[in-house]
């Protein structure tokens, strides 16, 4: 991106805090919220990541932009010895603690706070890193996605669902007319923080999905890069390989 989006262009503060902020503001309606506006469908997608990482030697998982710990708890479904939960949100953190305790996963799950672009871990950590809905809310992808590959073990995997906007005339018509008027206008009804939802919209829109997400992929050092697409192009899952 050529700019760096930020939830207020015009608070001084750091896109970064300014997504710590938002996310801590949005936590107790998040899940319900994204259940509503995708139909349900995310649930679907996360399923395809996790089967999408089976393939891959997953012993063990960092999830990094966790939130409310709904991809690491599909991810527990896997036989691995380590899966880590990493945002820096606490608010959306603390929910998701209290779903992994829910489960009885915390045996399994690891629920950490901290920053996706100053991963606190040693090089060559994981067998697998996955990121969901998180990665465009980074400050620098770039170097977010370099810590990433510090922490990824040789061969080692990161696999991205992100948003994307659809290729389709008619398709790509339809969803920005509900990334940008209706689910700001649903946000607003449900959770009375249309400002939110209004960043979250702008940023899914801007940001650079399908082969231009690749070729940035394939700049800062992975290979074995591929993008699918899901439900006509409204999401795509993004995978690479650490060399």
């Amino acid at each position: 991106m050529k700019k760096t989006l930020k939830p207020n262009q015009k608070d001084p503060e750091s896109k970064k805090k300014q997504i710590i902020n938002l996310f801590n503001s949005i936590s107790p309606n998040y899940d319900s919220l994204n259940r509503i506006m995708t139909f349900g469908i995310d649930m679907v997608w996360r399923k395809r990541v996790v089967r999408l990482v089976q393939k891959q030697k997953h012993n063990s998982i960092l999830d990094i932009a966790t939130g409310t710990g709904d991809l690491a708890l599909s991810l527990a479904k896997l036989n691995s010895d380590t899966i880590i939960g990493l945002d820096i949100s606490k608010e959306m953190l603390s929910i998701g603690k209290q779903k992994v305790l829910s489960r009885n996963l915390n045996h399994r799950i690891k629920m950490l706070s901290g920053d996706s672009e100053d991963l606190n871990f040693k090089d060559e950590s994981f067998d697998i890193v996955t990121i969901s809905f998180g990665i465009r809310n980074l400050e620098n992808i770039e170097k977010g996605l370099n810590e990433i590959k510090r922490v990824l073990k040789s061969k080692g995997a990161l696999v991205i669902l992100e948003t994307s906007v659809p290729k389709n005339i008619i398709v790509k018509s339809l969803y920005l007319l509900y990334v940008r008027n209706i689910i700001p206008s649903i946000s607003f009804i449900l959770s009375n923080n249309r400002f939110a939802y209004q960043y979250l919209s702008d940023s899914a829109i801007a940001f650079p999905c399908g082969e231009s997400f690749n070729n940035i992929l394939r700049k800062n050092g992975f290979i074995e890069v591929d993008d699918f697409p899901q439900t006509f192009g409204v999401s795509s899952i993004y995978f690479a390989k650490k060399p």
